[in-house]
């Protein structure tokens, strides 16, 4: 006895083209995207700031952790701190400590690995993006910024691997 299954393939409207006006390109507004590129560059004067508090932050992670040990609650914390800077730096207009903090993030990345991080490379890390604040090295085009990123970047692939 053979069985014979017949099907239906149901296709369900796409709702995210719909949304986003059809899969027209000419649905979106260029005055729209001018006008948000117009209020970035207004809050742009803020972006000094903003990265201090960040970097703040980030130094604090690290004291807490000279100060308690690599519990996890700090580590999650400095993991927190680093992956914030990963994503800001180069809003803030350093790509160098988006590149810098996303190498910290892959270093402690793991949550059951994180306490045997060495902290030497850590402090590596946060003394890095302070020091491409401290001497404006926005990105790795910089002779410096882009040896001492690559230095970091070796150095956590030698301990994650």
């Amino acid at each position: 006895m053979t069985q014979q299954n017949s099907g239906q393939m149901i296709q369900p409207p796409n709702a995210l083209r719909l949304k986003v006006g059809g899969g027209r390109l000419g649905a979106i507004d260029p005055a729209a995207i001018a006008k948000a590129e117009a209020a970035l560059k207004s809050l742009a004067s803020n972006f000094t700031q903003w990265l201090a508090d960040e970097i703040t932050k980030l130094e604090a992670a690290r004291q807490q952790i000279r100060a308690d040990g690599a519990t996890a609650e700090a580590m999650e914390n400095l993991y927190l701190r680093a992956h914030d800077l990963k994503g800001l730096g180069t809003t803030y207009g350093y790509q160098l400590i988006t590149r810098i903090a996303g190498s910290l993030c892959r270093m402690i990345d793991d949550k059951e690995k994180r306490a045997g991080a060495p902290l030497e490379l850590v402090d590596a890390h946060i003394d890095a993006i302070k020091a491409a604040v401290r001497d404006d090295i926005k990105s790795d085009d910089h002779q410096v910024g882009r040896v001492l990123v690559e230095e970091l970047e070796r150095r956590v692939k030698a301990v994650t691997a």
